[in-house]
């Protein structure tokens, strides 16, 4: 039995050309019950590797490549939870003990992280085999001996591989001699840096990438051959036909490594307690207390005594309360220190939260639903959002969290980097040595390309940058400006999510330092710490927190005083400015988009606003739910829905689907979709949207939907409504025939000719909030269909056609065109 113990996926970044989804697949394909993952100083694709590989049926084994001071490299693999614990921790040490990109360990360093770990020899870039390539016999010999004194005779494996290069196979036959001699077993290997031979081509452009250079000059820094790929057990069988036992050892060595994430041990933070309290004793008497402060005796006070009831028990069961009391912790400390904090997003629909003081809207008396926040069925942790003033006070609360938890019990989750759109134009270009200008070219119009379409836009625009499609070199560029698309670029640090422990984070999951100092990031992301049960708390750092505390400040100068948590609701002048679309300034509501809809949509009440702010979102727009919403609204389209068993989610909205929870349930009841399914929904919607990834959910919605006898036009209109939710463009609001100022160019281009790809514009001029003229960048122009448009010509002679929302700047602020009466003065 033979099984791959050193892929190397894109996460062994500017390596790797595969996903390790793509090596899972592999795997599965080649019938290979295990694969270990082995990328360079870090376990970065650990947590995709596993699940795609387990959703395989294939077994995950975790490891790391590590760099060594003299600049060799050597995979270590986790055989328990203590192995895997030691190399998490011997990755922090290599990575905080260095500058940013240099860390290094030496054989010293290896010796107190052994237990638990075993180790082979790696590769040509192995320590053993660069010393042989050197003919250092003895150095080699002398590193052997003290590999097998680290980690012991049983953990010490000599890494073979055969790669059809002659000079291998010379140092090959050196590593058997002293394996031999040593009694150390043999392990044969490919160490795949993709799954497949054609992997090789980006292979190769990672490595001018990574050494500066191009194609045409990169000479034998390229690899020899394709043969880095993953092989079948048939095939390296073939190769080691001489070598039984190094295949042998692979399958044995596979059953011994039994360590895999599941076994993570990680555990939430124990919050300090006072004496003889259980977390929930003292959870409830903290809302207890909110509550009397909150509602008092008021008309509220019985009907929110029974919803943090019922939120406490749900608490209670999902052993959340400590939880809840750490981010009560950081709010008190933010109060304490005098720094403005709000929760956001779907905590607000939490009585808990509001009588903890966490957010400032009153969810009984709005009658938010609970179970948008966190129910039993979704079976993950709630996502307490935790909006701070942008700058040094949002700091102060991101340090305040490191000096409560330890340097090493707390770090900011990952935010990976990848190649898309003009990134990866400018890099696959480069590399290919294409000219400059032509580089540049390609890039400016890869955002009008998009990639949902592969097989069509790439190839049909390229025309347009200039490009000969007949020539080689450009159709090796449309290949891999393709394949390396979502690939990993490098590491980031997310805006503010922040993943503590109980003890060591660095237990179970490698830290390194941020750019900004004072920070550490963990190797994963947000989503993949969820996946694995790790808890975040986001720590947002939001310009409008830093005007609100500082219009607050002003006030308690002046005499007065506001609470957030009782602003009127129902404040008429609020409401008329709204409808007027007065809303220069105001928050949420100031964009042009928000200001068209606001005359139309007429908010009356809260919850007007809860829609307003939710209808002005790419998805609710490109899936056609804006003007049914609007009509419906204004009695001039009766209410109706997709399927009659939609009608509970729906009713509120009138029918029309407008909030991501509404997407998610109608998944469940039209398809069927279980909780985890749901969620795998949710996810999709994600920051970084992906259409394979939505592909693969509509196949499943289709199928679902067919399962409960939905078909035709309610199944389409349900697929659509979701599906638009994560792929999505941009709305326009003018005639076709209006030209803009193409602001690279300085000519008049018509929306018609940019919408049907005639003409591209890059940029275009634009006012600014000062009312100066400033260059925009155009992100993308899409047809709205059919509409009807208002003709408005002005004393000079101008004219302009337009929606009836499409806003105008008036001697009374911004106004809709259908607002605009004959003599009112507008800019012309």
């Amino acid at each position: 039995m033979f099984v791959e113990l050193h892929a190397q996926s894109a996460f062994s970044f500017l390596e790797g050309a595969d996903l390790p989804e793509a090596f899972a697949a592999a795997a599965a394909r080649l019938c290979m019950p295990a694969m270990a993952l082995v990328d360079r100083d870090g376990v970065y694709g650990a947590p995709r590797f596993t699940r795609a590989a387990l959703a395989a049926g294939v077994k995950p084994i975790v490891g790391s490549e590590l760099t060594l001071a003299d600049g060799s490299r050597l995979p270590l693999l986790a055989e328990d939870r203590e192995g895997y614990q030691n190399l998490c921790r011997l990755i922090t040490r290599m990575k905080l003990g260095a500058a940013k990109g240099a860390a290094a360990a030496t054989l010293d360093d290896l010796a107190p992280y052994a237990a638990g770990l075993v180790c082979l020899t790696g590769g040509a870039r192995g320590p053993l085999a660069r010393r042989l390539c050197g003919d250092d016999v003895e150095g080699a010999r002398g590193v052997l001996e003290r590999l097998v004194a680290i980690f012991g005779r049983s953990s010490c494996y000599v890494e073979v591989q055969r790669h059809l290069e002659r000079e291998q196979e010379r140092v090959l036959q050196g590593l058997v001699t002293l394996a031999r001699a040593a009694r150390v077993p043999l392990v044969a290997t490919s160490q795949p840096l993709h799954a497949r031979p054609e992997g090789r081509l980006l292979a190769d452009v990672f490595t001018c990438i990574r050494e500066k250079t191009d194609l045409d000059h990169a000479g034998r820094l390229l690899a020899v051959n394709g043969e880095r790929r993953v092989r079948s057990e048939g095939e390296m069988a073939r190769l080691f036909h001489d070598l039984p036992d190094a295949l042998a050892n692979t399958g044995e060595l596979a059953l011994r490594l039994g360590f895999t994430l599941k076994d993570l041990g990680y555990r939430f933070p124990e919050f300090p307690l006072p004496p003889g309290e259980t977390p929930l004793e003292y959870l409830r008497e903290l809302v207890a207390r909110g509550v009397r402060a909150r509602y008092g005796t008021g008309p509220l006070a019985a009907r929110a005594r029974r919803q943090v009831a019922h939120e406490l028990d749900v608490i209670g069961r999902l052993d959340l309360a400590g939880y809840f009391l750490i981010v009560w912790d950081v709010v008190e400390y933010c109060r304490a220190h005098d720094i403005l904090v709000q929760g956001r997003g779907s905590a607000a629909n939490s009585a808990v939260c509001y009588a903890l003081g966490i957010t400032a809207v009153d969810p009984v008396g709005m009658e938010l639903l609970f179970e948008r926040f966190l129910s039993e069925a979704r079976g993950e942790w709630p996502d307490i959002d935790l909006d701070l003033p942008s700058g040094e006070r949002r700091e102060a609360v991101i340090q305040h969290v490191y000096q409560r938890y330890g340097r090493l019990g707390a770090g900011m989750t990952a935010n990976v980097i990848t190649y898309r759109g003009r990134s990866a134009a400018r890099e696959v270009g480069k590399a290919l040595g294409l000219p400059r200008d032509m580089q540049d070219r390609l890039a400016r119009l890869v955002s009008t390309w998009g990639y949902r379409d592969a097989d069509d836009l790439l190839t049909k625009h390229l025309a347009e940058a200039g490009c000969d499609t007949r020539n080689p070199r450009i159709r090796h560029f449309a290949a891999l400006w393709m394949r390396i698309q979502d690939l990993p670029r490098h590491l980031g640090q997310h805006s503010g999510g922040m993943v503590i422990a109980a003890g060591r984070l660095d237990d179970v999951v490698p830290l390194e330092p941020a750019t900004m100092p004072g920070r550490v990031v963990v190797q994963w992301d947000k989503d993949d710490c969820a996946a694995l049960g790790i808890i975040k708390i986001d720590l947002l750092g939001l310009g409008m927190m830093a005007v609100l505390q500082d219009s607050l400040t002003l006030v308690g100068e002046t005499g007065g005083s506001v609470d957030l948590g009782h602003l009127p609701a129902d404040d008429a002048a609020v409401y008329r400015s709204l409808q007027q679309a007065d809303t220069i300034g105001v928050f949420q509501v100031e964009s042009r988009a928000q200001m068209a809809t606001l005359p139309r949509i007429h908010p009356e009440r809260f919850y007007d606003l809860v829609v307003q702010v939710a209808i002005i979102r790419p998805g609710p727009i490109v899936g056609e739910m804006v003007h049914p919403y609007i009509r419906r609204r204004r009695g001039r389209e009766p209410v109706t829905y997709p399927h009659p068993s939609l009608e509970p989610i729906l009713k509120r909205t009138l029918g029309v689907p407008l909030f991501q929870e509404q997407l998610l349930r109608m998944a469940m009841v039209a398809a069927g979709f279980t909780a985890t399914e749901a969620e795998e929904l949710r996810r999709a919607f994600g920051f970084k949207r992906s259409e394979r990834l939505m592909a693969d959910v509509e196949t499943k919605l289709r199928a679902g939907m067919a399962r409960q006898g939905i078909h035709g036009a309610a199944a389409e209109a349900i697929v659509h409504a979701i599906t638009a939710f994560a792929l999505y463009g941009f709305p326009e609001c003018v005639v076709g025939e209006t030209r803009v100022i193409d602001a690279d160019t300085g000519c008049w281009v018509t929306i018609e000719d940019v919408v049907n790809g005639r003409v591209r514009l890059g940029s275009t001029l634009a006012c600014d909030a000062d009312m100066k003229i400033r260059k925009r960048r155009v992100l993308k122009a899409t047809s709205s269909g059919r509409r009807m448009v208002y003709r408005v010509r002005t004393a000079l002679g101008r004219e302009i056609m337009a929606t009836a929302e499409h806003p105008l700047l008036t001697m009374d602020g911004w106004r809709p065109l259908a607002a605009l009466k004959g003599g009112g003065l507008a800019t012309n």
